[in-house]
């Protein structure tokens, strides 16, 4: 209902709204590198959640009076997300100017601003979470479909399209396997991708580094790797791993974003919901809990 409530009319919100900050929509944001921009902007990754958020619930509850009041967010969300390709098949990361829902986002504007791995390989699940949306609601979205096979095209095979305005030095984990959670690429592919690098972000018994060069394992991005071995087929290995996160929780049960293991200390000291949800994703698919179970696997989409 919020999301309803304070969507803007080309489809997206503002970059920082939520419950953990006041809801202000004058907040000034950061572009890709950490840099003030001054300016607000609209992320189209985040705007894009929406429907993988609906697609979920209603594997949930098949609640389908839910699906059809909310199907007009979805739609305006991922019309703005689409007009955010670029001709290579990459989305860029941020809308700079509200636009129309009718707008055509000039050429130089799409090639000046950079698109994200990670970004565009959860945009590409949410894009397959909205077409099984509008397969639902019988309501064809041939333009959505285009995007998802260009954007897949672009994630297999034009690894330079992104990162290349802002590229970095730091290693993240996230950039390693969120294309293989994504489901672009093949299981094969995945594998291999998982295993070349898997010394590099994976320290045995406690999960899942942050970025590769920091002796800081993170519970989001271990319960995120969960869920991409699942994808992938790894089923023994996200089992086991879902094990090693029993030892990153408080006496109540709930979970630290991190374990920084060279001091032996859970940093920082904050148990966030979202980590929490993490894991709750990431259980779900090993034990199969609910009917939502599958909603990571790529068979299923």
């Amino acid at each position: 209902a919020f999301l309803m409530d304070t969507q803007l009319e080309d489809g997206s919100w503002w970059g920082q709204l939520g419950s953990a900050v006041p809801i202000d929509d004058t907040l000034q944001n950061f572009s890709a590198d950490g840099m003030d921009t001054g300016e607000q902007i609209r992320e189209t990754n985040f705007t894009a959640y929406i429907a993988t958020a609906v697609w979920h619930d209603y594997l949930l509850h098949q609640n389908m009076e839910f699906v059809e009041t909310i199907w007009p967010a979805v739609v305006k969300a991922l019309d703005f997300v689409c007009r955010h390709q670029t001709p290579h098949g990459d989305i860029i990361w941020l809308a700079h100017t509200q636009t129309s829902d009718k707008s055509i986002i000039p050429a130089e504007t799409l090639e000046a601003t950079d698109s994200l791995l990670t970004g565009n390989s959860s945009l590409y699940k949410s894009l397959a979470c909205g077409l099984n949306l509008a397969t639902l609601m019988n309501a064809p979205k041939p333009a959505w479909a285009n995007v998802h096979h260009l954007l897949g095209q672009a994630l297999r095979d034009k690894p330079h399209r992104f990162q290349r305005i802002t590229a970095s030095a730091t290693k993240f984990s996230m950039d390693w396997y969120y294309p293989c959670l994504s489901g672009a690429l093949t299981k094969q592919a995945s594998v291999a991708r998982l295993q070349a690098q898997w010394d590099e972000f994976v320290v045995e018994g406690l999960g899942c580094r942050c970025v590769a060069h920091e002796p800081w394992v993170t519970v989001a991005e271990t319960a995120e790797l969960i869920l991409t071995l699942k994808a992938v087929g790894m089923d023994d290995r996200a089992a086991e791993m879902l094990g090693w996160l029993d030892r990153q929780r408080d006496e109540q049960g709930a979970y630290w974003i991190g374990f920084e293991y060279d001091s032996e200390v859970f940093w920082p000291v904050e148990k966030p919901p979202w980590t929490a949800g993490a894991v709750i994703l990431a259980t779900d698919c090993v034990e199969r809990l609910s009917p939502a179970c599958n909603l990571f696997l790529h068979e299923a989409l």
